[in-house]
């Protein structure tokens, strides 16, 4: 009876355990995708960036740029200050899909999977980062903590990525990210992002978003105005004719 009574005990344990984690993974998958309606929720979107550069000493360096944005997939980041930057473009598409454009070159390249972790353009964001594509599909997450006001996620890549993990800090009650943490394939924290959000009609709108690599000491602020939401973008405004343009 002792015998019947454990193994039924520990077979009990196993399914509880099971349950638990299976919850918890649901729960982690919920919050991500808040997070991400929470930021592709718009149908379309257009806007200027500011973008500071700030070194190890503190000195800056000021760029600007447009961003048109469709749904989950389509991105278009130009520059457009100062000169020697100017036209410098990024094109995000479905199925990661990526071209730079040049103006010295007069072509696009269409960007490969080794080079996304590359920093785009100077800044501390890569390629990666720049890509016009919801977290749910690029990572699995996990639950570690609930905190007061924020869940704290693990990010661990579905594919090829030089990121190891991310952790993401989630405002509980609106669901837009407050810090990112990144971490290189020897578990080092190599980079962080903070992020402060404000409503822009009925969006939640990443007002500036602060980039740090942490190896360097330097630091990319990109700081949005004249955000427009549902303007009523096309497929063919996110072209290759339109990237070169």
């Amino acid at each position: 009876m002792k015998k019947i009574n454990f193994q039924s005990g520990v077979l009990f344990g196993l399914i509880v355990a099971g349950s638990v984690f299976s919850a918890n993974a649901q729960d982690a998958n919920t919050i991500l995708k808040k997070m991400d309606d929470v930021m592709y929720s718009p149908k379309d979107m257009t806007g200027k960036n500011k973008i500071v550069l700030i070194d190890k000493s503190g000195k800056q360096e000021i760029r600007e740029a447009n961003i048109l944005q469709k749904g989950n997939d389509k991105r278009i980041f130009r520059f457009t200050a100062p000169a020697s930057q100017a036209g410098i473009a990024v094109l995000s598409l479905p199925n990661d899909v990526m071209y730079l454009y040049l103006p010295a070159f007069g072509k696009e390249r269409r960007i490969s999977t080794s080079v996304k972790s590359q920093n785009f353009a100077g800044t501390d964001f890569s390629y990666d980062d720049m890509e016009a594509k919801p977290y749910s599909d690029k990572y699995n997450p996990k639950l570690i903590k609930t905190e007061t006001n924020v869940f704290v996620l693990e990010l661990v890549p579905k594919g090829k990525s030089d990121y190891s993990k991310i952790v993401v800090n989630i405002n509980s009650t609106n669901y837009y990210p407050e810090l990112m943490e990144y971490y290189d394939k020897g578990n080092s924290k190599i980079k962080e992002a903070k992020y402060i959000f404000n409503k822009v009609g009925n969006y939640w709108n990443a007002q500036e978003i602060e980039m740090t690599d942490l190896k360097k000491n330097h630091k990319s602020k990109m700081q949005m105005s004249d955000v427009k939401y549902d303007t009523g973008l096309t497929d063919d405004d996110f072209t290759i004719r339109k990237l070169i343009q």
